[in-house]
């Protein structure tokens, strides 16, 4: 799996752009699928400032499939033109929990929600899920695109290919 220097990966973190898109509530999340065949899926996540946290049920396949192959891509990003998207590679590490996650509860957006219905929501879930799997993702590799200062690595290329005939 290709990687960076640990201060290369901060540095397209820590952008403002980058920081935005960490904010986000969902997350696209690529694996291998225990059938050896490509998955990706919408999943929230919360950015605790070293690590993008999701949160799965035990009975779910990624944490079958994350366990026989641990590497992941992450997908953040807009749904405005130009887009900003945010990629991410790394490692997925999983941590059985017993009850509900801190970050689970977290990550559900509760801006849509009555005080009385987040009660209900929450008591709701502590009622159905008696443990979970935290998924943690250090960021081995990350690139920012925004289109506008940061392009894919093809495009600007192509770009360089083109800026170069002109000056020949």
């Amino acid at each position: 799996m290709p990687t960076m220097q640990p201060d290369e990966v901060a540095r397209v973190l820590n952008r403002p752009i980058s920081r935005g898109l960490l904010a986000r509530d969902v997350t696209g999340l690529a694996y291998v699928a225990k059938d050896g065949t490509p998955r990706n899926v919408p999943i929230p996540f919360t950015w605790n400032g070293s690590q993008v946290v999701m949160c799965t049920t035990p009975n779910a396949p990624k944490p079958v499939s994350l366990r026989r192959n641990p590497a992941v891509a992450l997908t953040i990003d807009t749904e405005v033109h130009p887009p900003q998207v945010l990629l991410i590679r790394g490692r997925a590490e999983l941590d059985p929990v017993e009850g509900i996650p801190e970050e689970f509860l977290q990550m559900s957006d509760s801006s849509t929600m009555t005080a009385g219905q987040r009660v209900e929501w929450e008591a709701e879930v502590r009622s159905l899920y008696d443990s979970m799997v935290r998924i943690l993702v250090t960021p081995t590799w990350a690139k920012l695109l925004d289109f506008e200062t940061t392009l894919p690595t093809p495009v600007e290329e192509l770009i360089a290919r083109r800026d170069e005939r002109r000056r020949g």
